[in-house]
């Protein structure tokens, strides 16, 4: 077991959902793709369970023994596979739990970010203030160690909005009322979100509560747009933890329930008037 990755991140253990994708829809079982490349099952095995890395010449040698003839996708494919990026969230790997350096990984690389919020501002669009409040209010409750960390790594996650990758909000009414904070870190929040609406590749967008027949959305989602549609990624908050999500069907009902919030929210010029005065009645 020597050299196999201990703990691999979700775009290596992506790239490995999808090259099994491809071997199941050729119709072959490990053994025979492995037959096929030369190597042993127990390779196939670890390549497609992200416990080791694939060389671009090997995986464009399965696409083709897969019979895929994508060639976008088995270019963002290989582009999954060769990357070598060792971003600044590397520096929190044994500090926080790894979800938290695979968003930062995922936003990194997206290329667009939408986020649907009922209950908190994005977490994207929090300022220093709002996520120490946030972050405080979990049970059970954290050390100043590692709420200090996580606050931190929520901050540096805002360089997505330094760039010009395109990021949509759609934040519920709820959301901007709820004082996570004082009424002054409530105030300076919704200040923070003004601003940065007015970003040419931000929008922000309210859901408002007057709204006639909203059956709404089930709770938080995120979506990462990736270089080709087939590997965008949906990300939901549960109970148990972070979830990724990657299958076609899931991801169409994930893009569908944006689109429909998307549809019933204020305009963006609406939005930020009904925000600007939320924000002078505090």
């Amino acid at each position: 077991m020597a050299g196999l990755r201990r703990e691999p991140t979700a775009r290596q253990v992506r790239l490995g959902i999808e090259l099994r994708r491809l071997r199941d829809a050729a119709g072959l079982t490990g053994r025979e793709a492995a037959a096929l490349l030369g190597v042993s099952s127990t390779q196939i095995n670890q390549i497609e369970s992200a416990l080791t890395g694939v060389s671009e010449k090997r995986l464009r040698r399965l696409a083709s023994n897969y019979a895929c003839t994508d060639t976008e996708l088995i270019d963002a494919l290989v582009a999954l596979a060769t990357d070598r990026t060792r971003g600044w969230w590397e520096e929190y790997r044994g500090l926080l739990p790894t979800p938290f350096l695979d968003i930062a990984e995922l936003e990194h690389h997206a290329t667009y970010r939408d986020d649907v919020e009922f209950l908190f501002i994005p977490g994207l669009l929090q300022t220093e203030d709002y996520a120490h409040a946030a972050f405080s209010s979990r049970v059970p409750e954290l050390s100043h160690e590692d709420l200090d960390l996580r606050v931190r790594h929520r901050m540096q996650r805002r360089a997505l909005l330094d760039g010009t990758t395109p990021y949509k909000a759609l934040i519920h009414e709820a959301a901007l009322r709820i004082r996570v904070g004082d009424r002054a870190t409530s105030r300076a929040q919704l200040s923070r979100v003004l601003e940065l609406s007015e970003a040419a590749h931000v929008t922000v967008r309210v859901i408002p509560f007057d709204l006639d027949g909203f059956g709404g959305t089930w709770s938080t989602m995120m979506l990462a747009g990736g270089t080709v549609p087939k590997l965008d990624t949906a990300v939901r908050d549960a109970p148990h933890g972070t979830g990724f999500i990657d299958s076609e069907a899931q991801l169409n009902v994930f893009r569908t329930v944006f689109r429909r919030v998307e549809a019933v929210s204020l305009d963006p010029v609406r939005s930020r008037d009904f925000i600007h005065d939320l924000a002078k009645d505090l």
